[in-house]
């Protein structure tokens, strides 16, 4: 036990192969709760706050109006399941050679490995998951409920037409379907605020991990209602989204109802890049399944009222993999040392203790793909006919001007880096074909697709 007050420590982490500590800063008085929303394929600039038009969301820009919402925000994954291994452990997936969707036997986040979950219920915490899983099903070993969170109910992967694809969890039962589905934002924000509600008295850690606004694109018809001029495609894309909106929007309010609005980090990321022919990316290259900046930068907001001033625009890169360590140090905790998390501690910089982190590369993998990112500038071999391309991104968000052959140092440097890194990774236990890229023929049939949806 430690005295009321404020208590300042080091958070040691070893990013890149360099050893570096950060302060964290904690109110000994009590433990906030943390919130996660997590966004499936939502692309970089979809919502209002980063300029997104074609859907308001007014929910999230409040998050960002009264939080941080950053610029160059991460996730170590352009799909859907290595990010999530990456989220709920606070390491690379390249570190298990988990680089790629998994959903079979043997392709599952390994048992014996500690998830955020785990992590924040020795903090104290109880933890509850509603939403996507997509971390293992195939025994109930793999399932939430024996991942370290006590309340568990969604989907197993991503919803198929009818419903369901690869099915549904409550606890540990696995289901055809659960109420409402496929629409599933409104009972995902039930089910959140049931928890919330159950728990209100102790510190809480909530993982809403949304179907949307993957496909398939489906939405309640009274906000179908609210778009009547887009066209067929726009409208189910546009009202996916408001729903998943206004389900944020729903947990919020349950939130401040409780009074606990003050006393909660939240955290609003999306677990890679659009896929959508309606995604806006603001002039980034790429999508999902590329590692252009427009697959791995997305949108990344925190709120802490009253501990993280509001309102400010931060372009430090970060990435999910800094969520459980931030977790931590605002519950008063540190990691094991043997944990080896490659995320580090943002409270410093969310509170404005300091403008910068301490440098650290960021790394990508997802099979042939590659890149590392240091400082502005970045290496990326997009797909597997493609040769590495250095550039920087202060100058050329979009990754259009190849600087390879005009700054061969930086070009080494970044390389050498990267292949330092991956020798201490896993090999990627097996190969999906998508990762080899073809972007070119991509964004043609994205182009048609958008184009025969207008009509």
């Amino acid at each position: 036990m430690v005295a009321a007050g404020i208590v300042r420590c080091l958070h040691a982490a070893l990013v890149g192969g360099v050893l570096f500590a950060t302060p964290i800063i904690v109110e000994a008085a009590g433990k906030p709760n943390v919130v996660v929303f997590y966004m499936d394929d939502l692309a970089y600039a979809d919502p209002g706050c980063y300029g997104g038009t074609l859907t308001p969301t007014p929910n999230i820009d409040a998050l960002a109006k009264n939080g941080v919402r950053f610029t160059d925000g991460y996730v170590s994954a352009c799909v859907c399941g290595p990010s999530r291994v990456g989220l709920m452990t606070g390491r690379y997936q390249a570190r298990f050679g988990l680089d790629s969707n998994g959903g079979k036997q043997g392709r599952d986040l390994p048992a014996d490995e500690k998830t955020i979950a785990h992590r924040m219920k020795e903090a104290g915490y109880t933890c509850g998951i509603v939403g996507k899983w997509h971390l293992g099903s195939s025994s109930p070993e793999f399932l939430p409920p024996n991942r370290g969170f006590g309340f568990a109910v969604g989907s197993v992967g991503n919803l198929g037409e009818g419903g369901e694809k690869t099915g549904f969890f409550r606890g540990d039962k696995l289901m055809a379907t659960i109420e409402g589905a496929p629409v599933t934002s409104p009972p995902y924000a039930r089910e959140a605020c049931g928890f919330i509600d159950a728990h209100r008295e102790q510190p809480f850690f909530l993982y809403l991990a949304f179907n949307a606004v993957h496909n398939p694109n489906v939405a309640s018809d009274e906000v179908l209602q609210r778009f009547p001029k887009l066209s067929k495609h726009q409208l189910a894309y546009a009202a996916n989204f408001a729903e998943a909106d206004d389900a944020v929007g729903t947990v919020m309010s349950k939130l401040r109802s409780l009074g606990l609005e003050e006393n909660t980090l939240v955290f609003f990321i999306s677990d890679n890049g659009g896929s959508s022919p309606f995604a806006f990316y603001d002039g980034l290259r790429g999508s999902k399944w590329y590692l252009w900046e427009g697959g791995v930068r997305v949108p990344w907001i925190v709120q802490w009222k009253g501990r993280i001033p509001g309102g400010r625009v931060v372009s430090e890169p970060v990435i999910q993999l800094d969520v459980l360590p931030t977790a931590l140090a605002a519950a008063g905790r540190e990691a094991p040392a043997d944990a080896q998390l490659d995320g580090v501690n943002l409270l410093p910089l969310l509170t404005g203790e300091t403008v910068k982190l301490p440098e650290r590369p960021l790394f990508f993998r997802f099979g042939v793909q590659y890149a590392v990112r240091s400082g502005d500038w970045k290496l990326v071999k997009a797909s597997l006919a493609m040769e590495p391309a250095l550039f920087n991104l202060a100058s050329d968000k979009g990754e259009q001007t190849d600087l390879a052959k005009s700054s061969p140092e930086k070009f080494q440097e970044l390389q050498a880096t990267y292949d330092r890194w991956n020798a201490t990774m896993k090999p990627a236990l097996w190969e999906e074909r998508r990762s080899h890229g073809d972007e070119e023929s991509k964004d043609k049939r994205k182009a048609r697709k958008k184009a025969k949806a207008a009509k």
